[in-house]
């Protein structure tokens, strides 16, 4: 039975390394390719260092889940946060949920969400593919207005005195239309659309296609992690949406979900519980059960965009 041998790699400095028969992996990958790998004790450490990072980040989630599970009991016996629940129970989601409070803001909150993301990725998207062509209507100066944005904003009291005016104080709209454009995006996706082949959009013009066709059939497809990367951030900006509820939103009826985790958090009241008051579950658990579902839209959506996130944050940031 013959062996191959394969001629080693060269170093850095031009002489060929030297494996020796009964060398480790590590140590051949360091002997052909030159490469100092560090120590065991190192790699432990960090091995440490990730570990307890990756429980400074997972052990509030369990403690937040669990306590959401636990009876009164033993959230007084564990000082408010529990981790392990010894009798496990859905009281608290069957109180929110069934007074009707909770479920009416979080199908606000979807809607809000929706339709929000929708057309600020449409506007930003348009807007963008605009800024992108130089011969494009007042180019420069509306790029300097979107770059001007970035560096000034106009304040909480002139963005509310512009949504009195407009008539959309206690509208869905007003959660909605102050916050579709970001200037950022703007360029993320101008800077993204530059990197685009000029040839690419020259024979799409030559076989007839107008600004639209190209906008749709060739940027769209080309920019899916850019956009799903906007997409996210809007998606997370609008789920979020607590301080524009508080200026604009005077019913409650049209309170979003976040408004209603803070009248249970902050305030400390329990609103739209429909439960007698003996079977009314532990305050601590409804705040951490209505924080768990204000959670898990955005936990669900962020793993079908991960792959894509990576990617679009750096688009435009390199030249080349």
């Amino acid at each position: 039975m013959s062996t191959t041998t394969s001629t080693p790699r060269k170093k850095r400095g031009g002489s060929p390394a030297k494996t020796i028969p009964g060398m480790s992996h590590s140590q051949r990958v360091q002997a052909i390719n030159g490469v100092n790998l560090p120590s065991i004790p190192t790699r432990a450490l960090k091995g440490i260092v990730l570990l307890v990072a990756c429980l400074l980040v997972i052990v509030p989630f369990i403690a937040v889940i669990s306590t959401s599970l636990a009876d009164q009991g033993q959230i007084n016996a564990t000082g408010g946060y529990v981790l392990f629940p010894e009798h496990p129970t859905l009281a608290a989601y069957e109180a929110i949920f069934r007074g009707g409070v909770v479920t009416r803001a979080t199908i606000v909150s979807i809607l809000i969400t929706f339709v929000g993301t929708a057309l600020s990725v449409t506007v930003v998207t348009m807007l963008a593919y605009a800024l992108s062509r130089p011969g494009s209507f007042a180019h420069r100066p509306i790029l300097l207005m979107v770059l001007f944005t970035m560096l000034f904003s106009a304040g909480m009291i002139p963005n509310y005195l512009v949504v009195k005016q407009l008539g959309l104080l206690d509208s869905y709209w007003a959660l909605i239309l102050p916050t579709m454009v970001s200037g950022f995006q703007v360029i993320l996706m101008r800077g993204f659309f530059l990197e685009v082949p000029q040839a690419l959009i020259e024979a799409a013009r030559i076989d007839g296609a107008g600004e639209l066709r190209i906008l749709t059939s060739i940027m769209v497809p080309l920019s899916k992690a850019a956009l799903a990367v906007i997409a996210l951030f809007n998606a997370v900006t609008y789920w979020n949406a607590f301080f524009n509820a508080v200026l604009y939103i005077n019913s409650t009826e049209k309170w979003p979900l976040q408004l209603v985790l803070r009248t249970y958090v902050v305030d400390n009241t329990s609103v739209g519980v429909d439960l007698p008051s003996d079977r009314v579950p532990p305050q601590q658990s409804l705040q951490m059960a209505i924080l768990v579902v204000s959670l898990v839209p955005i936990c669900l959506v962020y793993p079908f965009l991960q792959k894509h996130f990576a990617k679009g944050v750096i688009i435009g940031a390199v030249k080349g």
